[in-house]
C-alpha cells in the first residue's frame, strides 16, 4: 500500500527516537533489525520478500514494480550484510513499462520451480512472470472489481502443491472478515474467510513447511505503524485455527510489509519481514526477523 498523506507521516514519525525499546512479545524472540540502503533512486518502497529454503537468497518487491535479488549474510544468527544485483523494472503483458496505480505491485510468491507471481492493487490482478520483460495474465474475479481504492490484492502466497493464495487489504467494513481466494486448476475460488481483528490489516502472507498460512498485519495509528503475525491452518472446508504468534509495539519497527517464513535449523521456524519506506525520507528500509519459541513438532502436538 502506498501511504497518500506525506504531511502527516512525517509529523507521525518526527518523534519516533523518543519511544523506547520494548521486550520481546510472547511466543517470538526477536533476532534484530538491519537497515538496509542501496544507491539508486528506484531502491525502496518495498512490499513483498521471498527467501531460498536456506535463509540466504532472496527477492525482493516494491510497490512500483521494480525488483531485486540477492544474498544475505548472518553472523550468529543476525544479519551483518546485504548484497544484491540491479534493480529491474516488471514490465505488462506487451513488454512495457507501468507506472501510477497500474503498476502498484504488493505480492509477491515463487514456487521451487515455477514462474514469478506478483499481485497488484489499483487495478487489481495476479499476474505470472516467467521473465520480468512480459507478464501472463492469471484470470481475474468479477469481486476485484468492487475493492476499495488503495485496498486492494495486497498479500500473496503459494503453497507446496504451487497453489497461490491471495486477500484484500480492506474488507469494507471493521466487522467484515477478509476473503481468502485460491488459484487452482485454472481459476479462483473463495477458500475462507479471515476474520478481522482490531485495527490490523493484511498486508503480506506465506506458508511454513507444514502449509500452515502466516499472515503479517498492519496498523498506521497516527503515530506510527504497529505489526502482527497471525498463523492459520487451512483445509478443504476453510481455516481449522488462529494463533496470534507476534504483535510488535508502536514504533517498534517501520512499516513492515513483506514476510518469508523459513526454517534456519530442522524443526524451527523463522519470520523474516522487510519494510516499505514509502520513499520517505524519516522511514527506512529494515529487514526484521524473529524467532519462533515453539518448534514444529510441538506446535502439530498441540490439540
Amino acid at each position: 500500500m502506498r501511504l497518500r498523506s506525506r504531511r502527516a507521516l512525517n509529523a507521525a514519525l518526527a518523534g519516533l527516537m523518543a519511544f523506547p525499546a520494548v521486550a520481546d512479545p510472547e511466543g517470538a524472540r526477536f533476532i534484530g533489525s538491519f537497515q538496509w540502503q542501496m544507491d539508486d533512486p528506484a531502491f525502496g518502497g518495498f512490499s513483498a520478500i521471498e527467501l531460498a529454503e536456506d535463509g540466504t537468497t532472496f527477492t525482493v518487491l516494491s510497490d512500483r514494480a521494480v525488483l531485486t535479488s540477492g544474498r544475505i549474510t548472518r553472523h550468529e544468527g543476525r544479519i551483518t550484510g546485504v548484497t544484491a544485483g540491479p534493480l529491474t523494472r516488471l514490465r505488462n503483458r506487451e513488454g512495457r513499462r507501468m507506472a501510477g496505480h497500474v503498476g502498484d505491485s504488493e505480492g509477491l510468491a515463487i514456487g521451487p520451480s515455477g514462474p514469478m507471481f506478483v499481485s497488484f492493487e489499483g487495478v487489481d490482478r495476479v499476474w505470472a512472470y516467467e521473465d520480468p520483460a512480459r507478464a501472463l495474465p492469471l484470470p481475474r474475479l468479477a469481486e476485484w472489481d468492487g475493492l476499495e481504492p488503495n485496498g486492494g490484492l495486497e498479500a500473496l502466497a503459494i503453497d507446496a502443491d504451487g497453489a497461490l493464495y491471495t486477500l484484500p487489504e480492506r474488507s469494507g467494513q471493521a466487522n467484515q472478515p477478509f476473503p481468502l481466494w485460491r488459484f487452482r486448476d485454472g481459476a479462483w475460488q473463495q477458500v475462507a474467510e479471515i476474520p478481522r481483528r482490531g485495527g490490523f490489516l493484511p498486508v503480506g502472507a506465506d506458508f511454513d513447511a507444514e502449509d500452515r498460512f502466516y499472515l503479517l498485519e498492519r496498523e498506521f495509528t497516527g503515530i506510527g505503524f504497529r505489526s502482527r503475525v497471525r498463523r492459520f491452518g487451512l483445509d478443504e472446508a476453510g481455516i481449522t485455527g488462529e494463533e496470534v504468534l507476534l504483535e510488535s509495539a508502536l514504533l517498534e519497527h517501520d512499516n513492515l510489509e513483506g514476510i518469508a517464513v523459513w526454517s534456519p535449523a530442522p524443526g524451527h521456524i523463522r519470520l523474516t519481514m522487510i519494510s516499505d519506506d514509502n520513499f520517505f525520507p524519516l522511514q527506512s528500509t529494515q529487514i526484521v526477523e524473529y524467532d519462533l519459541t515453539e518448534s514444529l513438532a510441538e506446535a502439530a502436538a498441540r490439540p
